[in-house]
């Protein structure tokens, strides 16, 4: 029996939901293994069809926005390609980041392996801008290469544009590595919140979501809880009362 996913707002136009680490939004042929998808889980659910309006990755989990008609997804779709929707995602990553900043840094797009092959020419890198602020900060006392512990910081991210693996590949940058990014990430500090605290994910969430609804012009803001991994790792940094 599947698990329902968690409805964080609906009315007759849109509904959003919490999405779980590790689930798909919708089937791929990348993955034809998958069996559980948002889309179909949702659309089960609520026994009507839903119209996907952006993606989250696979491992990232939080907010996720659907409309409930394609003449919706239709107003809905131009506030993504722009910028009138914000959002704001929380990470962990290893290392103090001291102060918060904007970053501007343009990235390539990533293809997968299949389409690299059939490439004809290198994709041109695309603006991308990020901007962070630090949360808060951990030592654990637990060496690691040539440092006696190992530090890191709850930072708060709110992507200026949408570019895939954006804010995964921002704090590759700038070394600050989202922990559980096995893509752009650290394996030694993956390996280590593995062992210290069971954590097989990406501590990468959406948190918060604000746009103007297209139809009643009100001011929406949906926000999502982190999940029970999430909850074990701030506690474990003594972060517990932080999200």
């Amino acid at each position: 029996m599947q698990t329902e996913l968690e409805i964080l707002y609906r009315d007759e136009w849109l509904i959003a939901v919490n999405k779980p680490s590790g689930m798909l939004v919708h089937r791929s042929w990348l993955d034809k293994g998958e069996t559980r998808f948002v889309m179909q889980t949702l659309r089960d659910q609520i026994g009507q069809h839903v119209y996907p309006l952006h993606r989250l990755d696979r491992p990232t989990s939080g907010v996720l926005l659907f409309a409930l008609s394609s003449e919706m997804a239709s107003q809905m779709m131009p506030k993504f390609a722009g910028r009138d929707i914000h959002k704001t995602y929380h990470a962990i990553v290893r290392g103090w980041i001291k102060e918060g900043a904007t970053l501007d840094y343009p990235l390539k797009e990533e293809l997968d392996k299949i389409a690299d092959k059939k490439a004809t020419k290198e994709p041109e890198a695309k603006e991308a801008i990020t901007e962070y602020e630090p949360l808060a900060y951990a030592e654990l006392p637990i060496p690691m290469g040539r440092y006696q512990s190992c530090r890191y910081t709850l930072v708060e991210m709110k992507p200026h544009t949408g570019r895939k693996h954006q804010l995964r590949r921002h704090m590759h940058h700038l070394s600050h590595h989202i922990v559980g990014d096995v893509n752009h990430g650290d394996g030694r500090h993956n390996r280590l919140f593995r062992d210290e605290f069971e954590c097989h994910q990406l501590l990468l969430h959406a948190s918060r979501t604000q746009f103007s609804h297209p139809v009643t012009g009100e001011a929406i803001l949906i926000e999502a809880q982190v999940d029970a991994v999430w909850r074990r790792v701030l506690e474990g940094l003594g972060w517990d009362r932080e999200l």
